[in-house]
């Protein structure tokens, strides 16, 4: 929950207030849960609502790049040569796997920390979908109840964060080999 309030205010202490505003929240609403959802998608929607509520109200405020980021439909999230042509039986698969990659240098804490520092560069929503859908393991229909979004704009959202990660992971690796 933490990870999730830290999306959308400036600081540690402003999350961790978030979030113990959402648990009481939750305590205080529980006989309004309908059960139309999941209890864990109540509490995440809760939570989003305050920590986006408490974002706009620090004055927390960003660049028009990050929002241009976001908006990208014109350029491929993944260079078409990384796939597989038509003229192959798995056309439309990706040709290779990142490349070098011992088990070892996986699991050591640098490429974990390369991987936190890409999701941390991506757009917010990008970042959010990846982080709730990848990090905390919801499902699509959780993750699109919790940010009001489509399942296709989650979808691309999803695609286009993992992609970016995927690419900022295999320069580490291209570097490191």
């Amino acid at each position: 929950m933490l990870r999730i309030a830290l999306m959308y205010v400036s600081s540690r202490a402003v999350a961790e207030e978030v979030v113990q505003e959402t648990w009481l929240a939750v305590f205080t609403g529980l006989e309004r849960f309908e059960g139309r959802s999941t209890l864990k998608t109540w509490l995440f929607r809760i939570l989003t609502n305050k920590a986006k509520t408490r974002g706009q109200r620090e004055g927390r405020t960003l660049p028009f790049s990050a929002l241009a980021a976001d908006r990208d439909e014109e350029a491929t999230a993944v260079d078409v040569d990384r796939f597989l042509g038509p003229d192959n039986r798995h056309a439309g698969h990706w040709a290779a796997p990142p490349r070098g990659v011992p088990e070892e240098r996986l699991l050591a804490g640098e490429a974990r920390a390369k991987i936190e520092a890409a999701i941390d560069a991506l757009p917010p929503n990008q970042r959010t979908v990846i982080t709730l859908r990848d990090v905390e393991g919801l499902s699509a229909e959780e993750a699109c109840n919790i940010l009001g979004v489509s399942e296709t704009n989650q979808r691309v959202l999803l695609h286009r964060a993992r992609s970016k990660v995927r690419a900022a992971l295999e320069q580490y690796l291209e570097e490191t080999a």
